[in-house]
């Protein structure tokens, strides 16, 4: 069974009554009990794990205990070197997931670390955008496969 390692970055804690005008009113915990249920569905054991904290996220990277992961890196997707070495030291592939679109925010944000080495970049589904992930994630992962391979599946910013 392949495993799904969702790692949420700072201030994803806080959804559900952080701007949600813009990240949504789903707390956390909800998306993530959408995200199992939809897993569940696919064949696909997933572990979640958010902080606030950059060396927390990149410690449990370093566990290398998941074929792939769904990363939502939050304000660290702009400023993060140290992350983005993380996940390509990891060598495990990942799919980049954003609740709203960077790309039509503040100019900061237009600076990205993580897009070019991600498989995809899902922006701006909300939380549908792990759902996303996931069915990619099943359609490029068979059970038992080479999580070092390269996945069916190209980069795309969907």
């Amino acid at each position: 069974m392949t495993r799904v390692l969702v790692l949420q970055g700072p201030n994803l804690n806080l959804l559900g009554t952080r701007e949600p005008d813009i990240y949504g009113r789903e707390s956390l915990d909800e998306i993530h009990a959408g995200i199992s249920r939809r897993a569940a569905e696919l064949g696909l054991q997933v572990a979640f794990f958010q902080s606030n904290h950059e060396g927390a996220l990149i410690d449990r990277l370093h566990e290398r205990d998941f074929d792939v992961a769904i990363v939502n890196a939050g304000g660290l997707t702009h400023t993060s070197v140290a992350l983005r070495d993380a996940l390509l030291g990891v060598q495990r592939r990942f799919i980049e997931v954003h609740l709203s679109d960077p790309s039509t925010r503040e100019t900061f944000r237009h600076v990205n670390y993580l897009a070019d080495i991600a498989l995809a970049s899902i922006v701006g589904q909300g939380a549908r955008g792990y759902h996303l992930a996931l069915e990619r994630i099943a359609a490029g992962f068979e059970a038992g496969s080479d999580a070092s391979a390269a996945p069916a599946f190209e980069h795309d910013d969907a």
